[in-house]
């Protein structure tokens, strides 16, 4: 579970609920089905107008990855992996690496590797593989996408939605009492909207975003990985190179493994 997702919507109904309290509003104001009715069902509407039915089945799939942890190998292992590839391609050919391929799980990965071995150059190899990881971006920002409009629509329509109930409240103005409960309802279809939008569809939107970034960031570290190692080039510099990917502590870290003798060694 996305322990971060979790937590950031909790915080978010405990600041708005905790907020309305100490500010005399009633929790019973929340009950207000028309208001519910504009703003949900009109968000969920004015998207699937927006969007091609296809985009739209993926919608449960991305609640999925928004509240599920993804799970990426980490970057430092990978980095030694290929150290290690490359001292052994160095020592006895590519073909060498043959075994290791069939051992890997990750699908793009695994694919890389496996052009390698077959003899691919370089420039088709990095072709086949940068394209594979276009297209994954965007089908990741068409998801993102899908709730950044959202996150657009749902304030809008909260306007809507007091708009609507001001009418109705201005429609009777003989019950003072009765009035001042009618645009305090209004309102609410306001309060629904931002908050939808902006705690809700925006951040969920900005979360698969970066969620693409960091795996498409790990992809390609792997492309360079793999045509370095295709290039023959020395364990040591392949950590080098790839060693742009990591923040600081990651590279003090490898640093500090590599000068121990925890990576790879030059032939």
């Amino acid at each position: 579970m996305d322990k971060s997702s979790v937590i950031g919507l909790i915080i978010a109904f405990i600041a708005l609920l905790t907020g309305m309290v100490m500010k005399g509003v009633s929790l019973t104001a929340f009950y207000n089905p028309a208001a519910i009715l504009i703003i949900i069902f009109g968000t969920i509407s004015a998207v699937t107008i927006a969007f091609p039915m296809q985009e739209l089945k993926r919608v449960p799939k991305l609640f999925k990855i928004l509240f599920k942890e993804t799970k990426l190998a980490n970057d430092i292992e990978i980095i030694k992996m290929f150290s290690q590839w490359a001292d052994l391609a160095r020592r006895e050919g590519l073909l060498a690496l043959e075994s290791k391929a069939s051992e890997i799980e990750d699908p793009f990965l695994k694919n890389g590797l496996t052009l390698a071995i077959d003899g691919q150059n370089a420039d088709y190899i990095r072709d086949v593989l940068t394209e594979e990881v276009e297209a994954m971006e965007e089908r990741h920002a068409s998801g993102s996408a899908i709730f950044t409009q959202a996150g657009t629509y749902a304030p809008t329509l909260g306007v809507l939605g007091a708009v609507v109930g001001l009418i109705a409240a201005l429609a009777d103005m003989n019950d003072i009492e009765k009035l001042g409960h009618a645009i305090s309802a209004a309102f609410m279809a306001t309060l629904l909207g931002i908050f939808t939008g902006y705690v809700l569809w925006h951040p969920f939107a900005n979360k698969l975003k970066r969620k693409s970034a960091l795996e498409v960031k790990q992809k390609r570290m792997m492309i360079e990985g793999i045509l370095s190692v295709l290039e023959g080039e020395a364990p040591r510099v392949i950590e080098q190179k790839l060693s742009s990917y990591l923040t600081m502590e990651e590279r003090r870290q490898i640093s500090v493994e590599s000068g121990a003798g925890g990576l790879g060694k030059e032939s």
